[in-house]
């Protein structure tokens, strides 16, 4: 009964914020001037569409997207979800949010220690939750620690993601918990001798947290866990003859938490092989009705950007060309925060004022894309089958971090309640042995139901 409750919110909050799907877009087939920003799996829209993931070489224009915030040096506690923002309430404001969000983040509290970190959770009919950095890097050392999720057809990942489909991945498989999978791609393109598996020392990613780290130079890049580098591509070594380019990843980049359904039927084949199999929404490493993985403090190191690098100026970063490689990046001034989710890079609108009516944010244009990009270039499937009826798909999240809302945090055993900035419920656990107990505030929600 808990369980069915959870899945009709969850299935609730996928629908929510949807739009109706504007054209599609390929790099010989860009975007009209009415919906001008191409998302990450090749649909035009407005608003969160042109934001992080808008692809600026299947945009209407360059000035379509919304230019990236330079990389930002510095370590994310990951303790709070005050500096986070959904992706229907984000307008690019990266002063203010250091995270995007899709799904369901909540504040997970260690019984033993009381530190506090991230959980991502996964309820059926959901497509997860990520967690997308609003600043982008383009090179640096990024680390973070993290414990993942179990059970087929499920998976945790830790990429970086450019608005050209450059990748660099971590990923872990839900039935195989000694080991991590490491990839990258290169605008997109598959390639499948790029993935290499990584045994986890000291094994079990599901009980035992690790650090793990990607240190992404010009010329190499290198995975490593716990201080160990266990694997490294030289820049070098990925001459592409035929597009006369090297396949390496060279452009400003996003960094991505996310968990997300790769064993759903309606994924290919492929995918779901990969991932182990159809995902089991009631599986005995659910609880509460959800998966999750827990993801504790990131740190960024950012790494000067290449020499010759033109530079107009030190906040964002801007492509200037079609060939999406790293000599057509620019650093310039231009910085631009949307109005409303109808605006676009190009026409980012004014604030609406008090008493505007509510119409003028749901119009019938796509403005917040679907599906959870923390998946990468394997989730474009489940991106697309996730926007069912829609073609935006759009899932919100728990409110998380809105700027005048406030959450509820409950304790185990306690009929008493704190309220607290952010949002979203503060997990406290059940049982030593259990990571999760029961989330009052979801249930009672369900109640309702």
């Amino acid at each position: 009964m808990v369980r069915g409750a959870f899945s009709a919110v969850f299935a609730a909050a996928a629908l929510a914020g949807t739009a109706y799907a504007g054209a599609k877009c390929t790099k010989d087939s860009h975007c009209p001037s009415e919906t001008p920003c191409c998302s990450l799996y090749g649909d035009c829209g407005i608003g969160a569409f042109c934001l992080g993931g808008c692809d600026p070489l299947m945009s209407h224009s360059f000035d379509s997207c919304v230019p990236g915030p330079v990389c930002k040096s510095g370590t994310y506690a990951l303790d709070s979800l005050s500096n986070v923002q959904s992706i229907d309430k984000y307008l690019g404001d990266s002063s203010k949010i250091d995270w995007q969000s899709q799904g369901m983040p909540a504040i997970y509290t260690d019984p033993s220690s009381g530190k506090k970190s991230t959980l991502l959770t996964m309820a059926e009919g959901t497509v997860g939750t990520l967690l997308a950095s609003t600043h982008y890097v383009w090179y640096g050392k990024i680390c973070t620690k993290a414990t993942t999720a179990q059970g087929k057809g499920v998976v945790t990942a830790f990429i970086l993601m450019s608005d050209v489909k450059d990748e660099i991945d971590f990923e872990w498989i839900g039935i195989d918990t000694s080991h991590v999978q490491s990839n990258f791609y290169s605008q997109g393109v598959t390639v499948y001798t790029n993935g290499k598996n990584m045994t986890v020392p000291g094994g079990n990613t599901v009980q035992n947290m690790h650090e793990y780290c990607i240190d992404w130079k010009e010329d190499s890049l290198t995975w490593s866990i716990d201080g160990n580098d266990l694997r490294t591509l030289n820049r070098k070594d990925t001459w592409n003859g035929t597009s006369g380019r090297f396949d390496y990843p060279q452009t400003p980049s996003r960094i991505m938490l996310s968990l997300w359904p790769a064993g759903l039927p309606t994924n290919a084949k492929g995918t779901i092989d990969w991932a182990g199999g159809e995902i089991d929404w009631n599986s005995p490493y659910m609880q509460n009705g959800y998966y999750y993985a827990r993801f504790q403090e990131l740190t960024v190191d950012c790494y000067d950007a290449p020499d010759g690098t033109k530079k107009s100026g030190s906040k964002s970063y801007k492509y200037n060309d079609y060939a999406g490689t790293n000599n057509t990046v620019e650093i310039t001034n231009d910085q631009v925060i949307l109005g409303s989710l109808m605006g676009t890079g190009e026409n980012p609108g004014d604030a609406p004022k008090s008493g505007d009516s509510e119409a003028t944010q749901t119009a019938d244009v796509a403005n917040v894309p679907g599906g959870n990009v923390g998946g990468g270039n394997r989730a474009e499937e489940t991106s697309t089958q996730a926007a069912t009826g829609t073609g935006s798909g759009a899932q919100a999240t728990g409110d998380s971090g809105s700027d005048s809302g406030s959450s509820t945090q409950f304790v185990q055993g306690s009929s008493s309640t704190e309220q607290s900035t952010g949002a979203a419920a503060s997990i406290e656990p059940k049982l030593a042995g259990s990571i999760l107990a029961v989330v009052v505030a979801i249930a009672g929600l369900a109640a309702g139901l």
